[in-house]
């Protein structure tokens, strides 16, 4: 009897798959990841329709939607539902670990957890995040080898996630301007968005005045990670362990970086916060070099790993396996869907080829307006909000969303969990919800206004 397969998953927070090499980009980020690809089944299109983190990795984990799981806030109290991928190959007998990823409502099932300094900057002031994953990963992959039993690997890579710190060469590999240039104006707008501003100042260098040297960091901190990455694949290859591994890459959601003014973050609905990698290698079994162009999301992951590894969980999924995709059997899971997010403003849309709709569901503190409609045809970045022009569409656009709610709260029997999450912000001085755009804005606040001062200070020094 053959042995079950083991798994590597590699969840690589804030990772924007248009910012990947192998996705397209411009700039070479993943050199290592894109010959990864060459061997393994790519998705084109592949979309986090919860974000962000826990919504993102309870749908990666799972197999459901946000009605399946109940979960679309960051800060979600309670259990969420639905039986984890950690539980079920628990289940059948896999030793699992979650490296990076504990606490977390998304979290829950795995045997073993291991944590690895992945926030702060190092002595140095540059953050070694992917060096300090490795240090705990390749122990534990070594010791996961030696049993008997088939394993599941969780590594949840931080990299990408601001702050955007990569060690040297990377921090300057893709960027030879002047930052500090005092006729380029571009970091004004983000210096002066008061929520935002002192979590900036924290590890942005003083003085900084160029976006572009901002978005160069985020570019070079997926460098540096793919880089260290390598070493992983290394360790899996020198244990023999190629043949018989599913290894994936995913991410929880993409990154804002100077888009639609929610700047070096991950709030928002538009397609740079949806749009996710997703690569599978699975030697002799999925083709190697397949790029798939059809629309897959988060909760079809699960169901394509229970298909590949032919295990029968026992449980219902919302979503589907993408192995008839690989095959040509169909173009895509679906054609348009529903969309949340639930961070640092509440709203919610629908999805189709052409239409995106975004409909607010209270003020947020960019002060946007309650009703967005973009032509992903004509404007694939999301810069010409044409709501106000084409009513008929929004009217269409809402009505079929609703619909869609109205059968998922049938289904599930409860309430769409986006109707009820009081005090999603965290802020109780505030709320339930924000009644305008202005208390959102007072409101809702990131980072230290003195230790960003202090470092403010500091950086200055030595500038």
């Amino acid at each position: 009897m053959a042995k079950k397969p083991n798994l590597l998953l590699l969840g690589i927070d804030s990772l924007l798959s248009t910012h990947m090499s192998c996705y397209g980009y411009f700039r070479q980020t993943t050199p290592y990841m894109d010959t990864f690809a060459k061997g393994a089944t790519l998705f084109e299109n592949c979309f986090s329709p919860h974000v962000p983190t826990t919504p993102g990795y309870a749908g990666m984990f799972t197999g459901l939607d946000c009605f399946g799981t109940n979960t679309v806030a960051l800060r979600h109290k309670g259990a969420i539902e639905g039986k984890t991928l950690a539980e079920i190959l628990g289940d059948k007998g896999y030793n699992t670990t979650s490296i990076g990823f504990r606490g977390n409502a998304a979290a829950r099932g795995f045997q073993n957890y291991i944590d690895y300094s992945n926030w702060h900057a190092g002595g140095d002031g540059k953050a070694h995040k992917a060096e300090n994953m490795n240090d705990v990963a390749l122990p534990e992959l070594r010791r996961l080898a030696a049993e008997d039993k088939p394993f599941f690997l969780f590594l949840r890579h931080m990299d990408p996630h601001s702050p955007y710190l990569p060690p040297k060469p990377f921090d300057r590999m893709f960027y030879e301007g002047n930052e500090f240039d005092p006729e380029n104006k571009s970091m004004d707008p983000v210096f002066s968005f008061k929520p935002f501003c002192d979590y900036f100042a924290s590890w942005m260098p003083a003085g900084l005045t160029d976006k572009d040297y901002v978005i160069a960091q985020y570019d070079g901190a997926i460098a540096y990670m793919d880089t260290c990455i390598q070493n992983i694949f290394t360790t899996l290859t020198t244990l023999g362990l190629d043949d018989n591994t599913i290894v994936v890459i995913n991410s929880d959601h993409g990154e804002t970086l100077y888009d639609h003014d929610c700047f070096f973050d991950h709030h928002s609905i538009y397609d740079n916060t949806l749009r996710v990698p997703l690569i599978i290698k699975y030697p002799g079994v999925l083709p190697a070099g397949k790029r798939v162009k059809g629309i897959v999301r988060h909760q079809d992951l699960v169901p394509t790993l229970m298909d590949l590894m032919k295990i029968k969980p026992g449980v219902k999924f919302d979503g589907q396996s993408l192995l008839p995709l690989v095959r040509d059997e169909k173009s895509t899971t679906c054609s348009e869907f529903y969309i949340t997010e639930c961070t640092w403003m509440r709203k919610h849309g629908w999805r189709t080829p052409q239409w995106k709709l975004i409909r607010a569901l209270e003020p947020d503190f960019h002060f946007k307006p309650e009703v967005e409609l973009y032509d992903l045809i004509q404007d694939p970045e999301e810069n010409n909000n044409v709501a106000a022009k084409n009513p008929d569409i929004v009217k269409t656009l809402t009505e079929r969303m609703n619909k869609f709610i109205a059968k998922r709260e049938k289904e599930t029997k409860r309430v769409n969990p986006m109707y009820n999450q009081e005090y999603w912000h965290g802020c109780k001085n505030a709320g339930p919800y924000f009644k305008s755009s202005q208390e959102a804005y007072d409101s809702l606040h990131i980072g230290n206004p003195g230790e960003a001062a202090k470092l403010q200070a500091k950086g200055a020094d030595h500038k």
